[in-house]
């Protein structure tokens, strides 16, 4: 609670290498606010480098200073609720003391990261750089954010999917998708045949609905956001 009151006694910088010519996600955040955060692969090395910086020139005394590459899977509905998948540690200094700026390099080799980044309706799946400087008092955190994409083969079966709708003696349509596993930035091809119609039909709309279920039964929750609309 005391750094709720009292500024801290030192300003933490961290540094992603490359991260001038690394392509960047644009996220979105709380309260209609956006970021671009650096966009990183499975199995790519997360380095960089940690500067702490005193304020006032004042001597700072810690207990000492580490990094972590973190992945957490955050509940929106229930703040408390965080489970950390990925922990990697790394001392930075021995307890001591600072008086003047220091630079710490700081390597995560060839890191697995098992799961994609997200940013849903009531979950966040993220992975962060969080610096962490101990102190008697008041611990002194630092975090950055970075975005994950995890490419694999495409499945060696992708059938199409065919399925109908309608009312009995009425209206009778047929769907077609031209596969059933699509990534994330695929294009939908597909048609709709108008087999029966003896109704008279005012407008059709098509909507590609994006459903996030988290939690388990019987503290599930479903939500559904429409991300495209097409109307004809």
């Amino acid at each position: 609670m005391t750094s709720l009151f009292f500024s801290t006694p030192v300003d933490i910088d961290v540094v992603l290498e490359g991260s001038d010519d690394r392509q960047t996600v644009d996220v979105k955040l709380d309260k209609g606010r956006r970021e671009r955060v650096p966009l990183y692969m499975d199995g790519e090395s997360v380095k960089g480098a940690v500067t702490v910086r005193p304020k006032d020139g004042k001597r700072l005394e810690h207990t000492g200073i580490n990094v972590q590459f973190i992945g957490t899977i955050e509940m929106y509905y229930d703040r408390g609720s965080h489970y950390e998948f990925l922990s990697l540690v790394q001392e930075l200094a021995a307890p001591g003391e600072l008086q003047h700026p220091q630079n710490f390099p700081f390597n995560f080799k060839n890191v697995e990261k098992q799961y994609e980044s997200y940013n849903g309706i009531n979950v966040k799946l993220r992975y962060f750089v969080r610096v962490t400087v101990s102190r008697r008092m008041a611990d002194v955190v630092r975090e950055k954010d970075l975005w994950v994409y995890s490419y694999r083969m495409p499945p060696e079966t992708n059938s199409p999917i065919k399925m109908d709708v309608g009312i009995e003696d009425c209206l009778h349509i047929e769907f077609e998708y031209s596969k059933s596993k699509y990534h994330l930035k695929d294009v939908i091809v597909g048609r709709i045949y108008f087999l029966l119609v003896r109704l008279k039909i005012k407008h059709m709309e098509l909507s590609i609905i994006r459903r996030e279920t988290t939690g388990s039964p019987p503290n599930q929750y479903n939500e559904s956001e429409t991300l495209v609309r097409f109307e004809r």
